[in-house]
């Protein structure tokens, strides 16, 4: 039976249709018969005991430069729809988290997608802070003294915005750097948000596995492999994807997240 489905999400004239989860997840929907309607986060309201969104009707193509058609503007109820795809990308700020109180309201009468109530509770670099077997060293902080302390016990060190996405504000620190000190007055200058620090890996020259899990099995995975003399594997930044199998350990690690994912409504992925 052919669903409606709402899109919310960041423009989607300017996505990279080669590298956009969402633009593909969208595609793919239409492809099976599905309408779609897309409208960004800015344009969700809540107006007198109804949750509105003002956007468009779209068609899509796998067509670079070509991939969208908008129908004429229109206000809509969401709970007139099937579905909502919550997709927009970080800042994962307080207009973020009000969509996600707003999209509460219609949930699960209409089905929302990440569900609305864990994607505020547990944003996805603090989730994975439950698997220290899985993740490397990692800290969470503000505080220049504690950061410093942890690279002074790690020496080479990544240090990242906590909600940030697609490898921007991704910074390497190595044993012989000296802009931690900038670096913290930079990030504390635009946020008050903490700062995650993590001991580099080597390995990620190899490349960053994704592991995909439908309904908590893996049944595939990607390799994004890092552009040379860069550390991020972000396809946004010119990482390169690659066909890989799944490993025994890939295996045995990839049910203890999807396990923890699929008891708070959140699709996933489990990173090696």
């Amino acid at each position: 039976m052919p669903l409606k489905v709402a899109l919310q999400m960041d423009p989607i004239g300017a996505v990279n249709i080669n590298a956009d989860s969402t633009f593909r997840i969208a595609l793919e929907a239409q492809a099976r018969g599905h309408s779609l309607f897309f409208y960004t986060p800015d344009r969700l309201a809540f107006v007198e005991g109804r949750v509105m969104a003002r956007g468009w009707p779209i068609e899509l193509r796998q067509e670079v430069g070509n991939h969208v058609s908008y129908g004429d503007e229109i206000e809509v109820d969401l709970a007139g729809f099937d579905v909502v795809w919550l997709r927009q990308d970080p800042p994962f700020d307080m207009g973020y988290i009000t969509s996600t109180h707003l999209l509460d309201m219609i949930h699960p009468n209409t089905l929302v997608v990440n569900d609305p109530f864990w994607v505020r509770n547990f944003p996805e670099k603090l989730l994975v802070l439950r698997f220290e077997d899985l993740t490397p060293p990692t800290a969470i902080a503000r505080d220049l003294q504690t950061i410093r302390a942890f690279k002074a016990r790690h020496g080479d060190i990544i240090l990242k915005p906590l909600y940030g996405n697609g490898g921007a504000g991704v910074f390497r620190l190595d044993p012989n750097d000296r802009n931690l000190s900038s670096l913290h007055e930079l990030f504390t200058s635009m946020s008050r948000e903490p700062m995650i620090v993590q001991k580099f890996l080597p390995d990620v020259a190899k490349g960053d596995k994704r592991i995909i899990l439908v309904d908590g099995e893996p049944v595939g995975a990607i390799n994004r492999v890092p552009q040379a003399g860069e550390t991020r594997s972000n396809m946004h930044v010119g990482g390169r994807p690659e066909k890989i199998g799944l490993t025994d350990r890939d295996l045995r690690s990839a049910p203890p997240s999807a396990r923890c994912c699929a008891k708070r409504g959140r699709s996933s992925s489990a990173s090696t």
